[in-house]
């Protein structure tokens, strides 16, 4: 499937309209004893570290054609990290170059990463979490690209899909204000959309369940998406279904399958 580009048109001024993509994504696995539960957190928190992120959003910034102008990071103990990155459409000057900073956030947990564009931002936090006695773990990522002008946040769509590899994925293009033509006509959309489907290759969507809810006269747009094959080793953290008796495999799937679910839908299943 080809990815449709972005039509630019003759505009009177600068590109005044706001293009936010807001991407969510969830990994769920199991982890059945509390050290593990501890290890799992610990593996999360070392996997997206403030450099792990420090790199995505850097990529992102390359992708959307947005120049860096200072990046900030800082990692905890004993746990979490922060980064922020400040980027431009414009070329970099001299004085932007090599510039840093160190600031502490609360933490240790979420982890946030937060990137200004000029008069735009890119920001992410990580949420790693457990259930209290369930042995279920839900890692969940918020990433947001906020962009003013000609650049577009789709672009890095596909990147920051394969970037995770999740189970879950929510995602939320949006639209707003309005831009004037050199005639003066107001537009308050200058590409065409009817899902973010159309910027996801088909190779890529084939592997997941994929759901729309669109606004199309606000130009709102709802993609939540699910990974259809379903391998237990694949959500089994600490242990391999071959250490489990059948009946706890069967118990286990249960469990992670209800998760999964529940957050796909957004709402709680009650118990049968």
């Amino acid at each position: 499937m080809e990815i449709k580009t972005i039509k630019k048109l003759k505009l009177y001024g600068f590109n005044n309209l706001t293009k936010s993509l807001s991407f969510n994504i969830y990994d769920i696995c199991y982890a059945k004893t509390p050290e593990d539960r501890k290890r799992y957190i610990e593996y999360i928190d070392e996997q997206y570290n403030a450099a792990r992120l420090t790199s995505i959003l850097t990529q992102v910034a390359e992708i959307i054609g947005a120049n860096i102008l200072n990046i900030a990071k800082q990692d905890y103990d004993p746990q979490g990290a922060s980064v922020t990155m400040l980027v431009s459409e414009g070329e970099l000057t001299p004085s932007h170059k090599n510039e840093s900073q160190f600031e502490e956030s609360p933490g240790p947990i979420p982890t946030s990463v937060l990137g200004h564009l000029d008069k735009s931002h890119i920001t992410v936090h990580t949420y790693p979490e457990s259930h209290p006695d369930d042995g279920i773990s839900t890692f969940r990522a918020d990433i947001d690209v906020s962009t003013c002008g000609c650049i577009s946040p789709l672009k890095a769509l596909n990147f920051l899909i394969h970037s995770f590899e999740s189970d879950i994925m929510t995602i939320d293009y949006r639209v707003r204000g309005f831009t004037r033509d050199v005639n003066g006509k107001k537009f308050y959309i200058d590409h065409k959309i009817n899902s973010i489907q159309n910027y996801i290759p088909r190779n890529t969507l084939d592997f997941y369940q994929a759901i729309d809810v669109n606004v199309y006269q606000e130009n709102i747009f709802h993609t939540k998406m699910m990974l259809k094959k379903f391998d237990l080793d694949n959500y089994l953290f600490g242990t391999n279904k071959k250490e489990l008796l059948s009946r706890e495999r069967t118990k286990i799937k249960q469990k992670l399958k209800k998760e999964m679910n529940e957050i796909f839908y957004g709402r709680n299943i009650p118990k049968v």
